[in-house]
């Protein structure tokens, strides 16, 4: 198993509307094949920042079967990126239990 961790900077004033895309938009991750989990926190001290955590079954799971399925991917991205700052980049990495290893 694999955890993909996602860091999202929202634009100014787009924190309540981009929420709500998430939620409309997690279904496209969920029902991905090899996606385990899927949740999005909120920042508390940060709220214009999101954290997206993502469980999948390998690395591969994720690149092939979401970031390489265009359409899905395309959906996915067209529902949220609207709200998401220009400013700073998405970070987006793949980490492993240390129980595991």
């Amino acid at each position: 198993m694999i955890t993909e961790i996602v860091i999202i900077q929202v634009k100014d004033g787009h924190a309540e509307a981009f929420a709500a895309a998430y939620r409309e938009a997690r279904e496209l991750l969920v029902t991905t094949r090899g996606c385990l989990s899927a949740k999005m926190l909120w920042g508390v001290e940060s709220p214009s920042r999101f954290i997206g955590v993502n469980e999948w079954e390998s690395k591969e799971a994720h690149l092939e079967n979401f970031r390489g399925d265009t359409e899905r991917y395309a959906r996915y991205r067209g529902i949220l990126m609207e709200h998401i700052s220009e400013a700073e980049p998405l970070v987006v990495e793949h980490y492993v239990d240390v129980m595991d290893g």
